[in-house]
């Protein structure tokens, strides 16, 4: 049997990341934090339980970059719903809506993000976190700001801030609420953007389309549970 080519090996890496990827998230938001293993992560996605600490240097961080492609990947797929468009005031009600749905629809899993967040190693760098701060600030951009380096921390701020307000147990703030400060703040119209509640049941329980593990090797590809 021919040794893999690079490309190959790159190819298998990315997708065992990616699955580890999607089973953080699936378990988190099914079980919690703590009763989520990192064996169970690798159960359920299928790889060698040695590969998670080859992509990652403990739990936490592993689940702090999968939330994150989560809601890069939300945000994504909500600024290109059809019909698309570029104007930057909807753009900006369709980024808030994306987030706020988020808590709506997985409030387990967005309440154990904020808690990590809180952590002492505190705010993970990755490349998915870099993925959310690079279309977040786009969308800064496009919305008219002159000044995006000052501006996007702020926006992440009250957007952080509106999810805290409504996943925090207890004293939940309503999310139309939250919804209508935000549009406040930046003079958008109630009608732009997308009601968190308007996604449909298939779309809040399904995660694979935002965790990109298809087989792209073409046939005959090996199998990944090496990095190579």
């Amino acid at each position: 049997m021919s040794p893999r080519s690079p490309s190959v090996n790159e190819e298998l890496r990315r997708r065992s990341r990616e699955r580890l990827l999607q089973a953080a998230v699936e378990l988190v938001d099914e079980h919690g934090f703590e009763a989520t293993t990192l064996g169970a992560i690798a159960d359920r996605a299928g790889s060698a339980r040695g590969l998670v600490s080859y992509y990652f240097p403990g739990k936490r961080q592993l689940v702090q970059s999968a939330v994150h492609r989560l809601m890069h990947r939300t945000l994504e797929e909500a600024l290109e719903h059809e019909p698309r468009s570029e104007d930057g005031r909807e753009r900006l009600a369709r980024a808030i809506d994306a987030i706020l749905g988020l808590a709506h629809d997985r409030p387990v899993l967005m309440r154990q993000h904020m808690a990590g967040l809180l952590q002492a190693e505190g705010f993970v760098q990755c490349p998915e976190q870099r993925r959310l701060a690079e279309l977040l600030g786009d969308t800064v951009a496009r919305y008219g700001s002159a000044q995006v380096e000052a501006d996007y921390p702020m926006l992440r701020a009250m957007l952080m801030g509106a999810v805290y307000a409504a996943l925090v147990p207890g004293v939940p703030m309503p999310i139309p609420a939250l919804r209508a400060e935000l549009f406040e703040r930046y003079g958008l119209d109630w009608e732009l953007g997308r009601l968190p509640e308007s996604s449909s049941a298939a779309e809040r329980q399904d995660l694979s389309r935002f965790f990109a593990t298809e087989d792209r090797t073409g046939p005959g590809s090996a199998s990944d549970s090496e990095p190579g």
